[in-house]
């Protein structure tokens, strides 16, 4: 059975190392005979910032997220969600936070308890979620000193939660700004390893 490869890309260069590992992403994906819808947040325009009236409906009986309708049903339809983006300051590009502010929100991604306690999980499709990042620090500061914040944050606070039966893993490509072809040519290897276990 074929899956819904979801991937969101999020740097604003062309030219960029995201740009190139989501050239290699999505060529993997669409050799295969699963599904892929892509979302280049820069490319398309996407609008990071939540409306008024989306706010204003967060906890109204129905949320309104007819602005961002297709990413929604897109979300709610992935097997697969790949996030490709650098770590600017230890966080998300603005963009990509803001995407995941408008389209992980209730109704999609999960719903209010009724006593406004644990969320409940709306994601039950969502069988995988693979982050790939590049960071210009070395990794130690990431991990030792940082304690990888992305990674607890999209693993914990927003998979873990929204769709708690995937598998989530992080791939992270440190010293971005000194990168020796070889050492690319190692990190794009994990990248297709890793996409080849979510295709099986």
């Amino acid at each position: 059975m074929a899956k819904r490869f979801v991937v969101v890309s999020a740097h604003p260069l062309e030219s960029s190392l995201s740009a190139h590992l989501t050239a290699l992403v999505t060529r993997q994906i669409a050799e295969s005979a699963h599904e892929l819808q892509l979302f280049d947040l820069y490319q398309q325009g996407f609008d990071p910032r939540l409306s008024p009236q989306e706010r204003q409906s967060y906890y109204a009986p129905q949320y309104d997220a007819s602005d961002v309708k297709e990413e929604a049903d897109a979300l709610q339809a992935a097997d697969v969600l790949i996030l490709i983006f650098p770590t600017w300051w230890f966080g998300l590009p603005a963009i990509l936070k803001g995407w995941i502010d408008r389209v992980f929100v209730p109704g999609t991604a999960y719903d209010h308890a009724p006593d406004f306690g644990r969320m409940i999980p709306r994601l039950s499709k969502m069988t995988s979620c693979i982050a790939i990042t590049t960071l210009g620090s070395p990794w130690w500061i990431d991990r030792l000193i940082m304690w990888r914040p992305v990674r607890r944050i999209l693993g914990t606070a927003i998979i873990g939660t929204c769709a708690p039966k995937a598998r989530f893993s992080m791939l992270s490509l440190y010293n971005c700004e000194k990168l020796a072809p070889a050492r690319l040519a190692a990190f794009e290897t994990k990248i297709k390893q890793a996409i080849e276990q979510t295709l099986k």
